[in-house]
């Protein structure tokens, strides 16, 4: 394929599967549960902090995270006893464990008490066409209470060549204004242009077939590769050619 053919093969799979029925089998269905903006962050937040593995058990353990905070994730972050951190002692999702999750909803109250809440510290540090250094900034700020150290690595870090594939998926479903009902798009201090794919195994593996990535590795430096090609393609919403490569990575075999 040529540039154009590419794009409009890509541009098909894109109205393939960015619609409502993606939701079903992903865990973008767990911040959808909520109305409040604070309840959408915070439950999209922790639900994409474990979002690798088998993703029918993502989505169970992230219905089991928002139960064991009452269903109202923001008024738990805020007014938490530590009563309420050890009823979280038993969660585990591969080894995130119920300490981390007690640390993270501990972070989750410094970031909104001190620091104006999720969308102001990602907003603070973006640049034109990157949210990566904002990443970095968000990690420094989420572990500057105390912690334990095994904690820090449920939170990745681009600027130590990470691709940050989680976190970049849940700045997808924050920022990127989506008419199709999938992507939430809450947060308007931030551009979609910004926004970078969530390089995993699957959109990898596609990006590579369609020569669109040569990197071997899936770290910050194959992401800032696939970055450029996405932008050539669409400067304003680049990463909607997420939903085409890991559509057609997860359901297609591609």
């Amino acid at each position: 394929m040529n540039k154009a053919e590419l794009k409009e093969f890509l541009d098909e799979k894109v109205i393939q599967y960015n619609n409502q029925d993606f939701i079903d089998s992903d865990p973008v269905q767990i911040p959808h549960l909520f109305s409040q903006k604070e309840d959408i962050e915070i439950a999209g937040f922790l639900s994409a902090t474990i979002a690798w593995g088998n993703r029918k058990m993502i989505i169970k353990n992230s219905h089991q995270m928002m139960d064991l905070m009452g269903n109202t994730p923001y008024d738990f972050v805020m007014s938490h006893s530590d009563d309420d951190l050890v009823r979280l002692e038993n969660f585990v999702h591969r080894t995130f464990n119920g300490k981390d999750f007690g640390g993270f909803t501990k972070g989750l109250q410094h970031i909104y008490k001190n620091h104006g809440g999720l969308e102001a510290v990602f907003a603070k540090h973006q640049e034109k066409d990157s949210l990566q250094k904002s990443i970095h900034e968000f990690k420094k700020i989420f572990f500057e209470i105390d912690h334990l150290p095994r904690t820090q690595k449920h939170i990745s870090d681009p600027l130590n060549n990470s691709a940050a594939k989680r976190i970049n998926m849940y700045l997808r479903w924050m920022v990127r204004q989506d008419t199709k009902g999938v992507d939430l798009g809450i947060w308007k201090s931030i551009s979609p242009a910004a926004l970078s794919c969530p390089l995993d195994v699957h959109s990898g593996n596609v990006a590579r077939k369609l020569g669109i990535l040569s990197r071997k590795q899936n770290d910050a430096k194959a992401l800032a590769e696939l970055d450029v090609q996405l932008r050539k393609m669409d400067m304003q919403d680049p990463v909607k050619y997420d939903f085409a490569l890991f559509g057609l990575g997860v359901f297609e075999g591609f």
